[in-house]
């Protein structure tokens, strides 16, 4: 399975990297209704860290996202609002579906949010290195916007007393 595919189903929620029931159903290709009867058949393997259900707001702001949402009716017209999987949620998936389709999917997944999760790390490495050069440089570049500043004052009073020489007769 195309990591791409993967990233693109995975969005942030509360904070948190998560992936919808109706997409994970779709790349196990299960019903998501038979995701769910699962998933409620053993809900004690999936506390609240694991997977919740989202609110009507935010599946509504979400649904903004969906840019194909119109196809194949992805959760158009359920009347249930969708659970949400956490990386670990979507671990535990694999202990009760146990097809070939699901174990190679989820082998996938858990391979995305690895990715995520180490792009995350090498980003905030970069904003930090930046942050630091930019502190660097801003300490040794002050001195010279302090002497840029007073030769612009300085310039400045030279025009004021040119302009009151010119008065009187030459």
């Amino acid at each position: 399975m195309e990591l791409q595919v993967i990233h693109d189903k995975i969005y942030t929620i509360r904070n948190q990297k998560v992936m919808l029931d109706f997409d994970l159903a779709e790349l196990y290709q299960v019903e998501t209704r038979v995701l769910k009867q699962a998933v409620r058949r053993n809900i004690k393997r999936f506390p609240s860290d694991f997977m919740f259900e989202i609110t009507r707001e935010e599946y509504n702001s979400l649904r903004s996202q969906f840019v194909t949402l119109d196809k194949k009716g992805r959760g158009k017209y359920s009347k249930y609002l969708p659970f949400v999987f956490t990386e670990q949620g979507v671990s535990m998936l694999s202990s009760i579906l146990k097809s070939d389709i699901a174990i190679d999917v989820n082998i996938s997944i858990i391979r995305a949010f690895v990715q995520l999760r180490q792009f995350a790390l090498s980003h905030s490495e970069l904003s930090q290195k930046l942050n630091e050069i930019e502190n660097k440089y801003d300490k040794q570049f002050e001195s010279v916007y302090e002497a840029l500043n007073y030769l612009i004052q300085k310039d400045k009073q030279k025009t004021t007393q040119e302009q009151r020489n010119k008065i009187g007769y030459k």
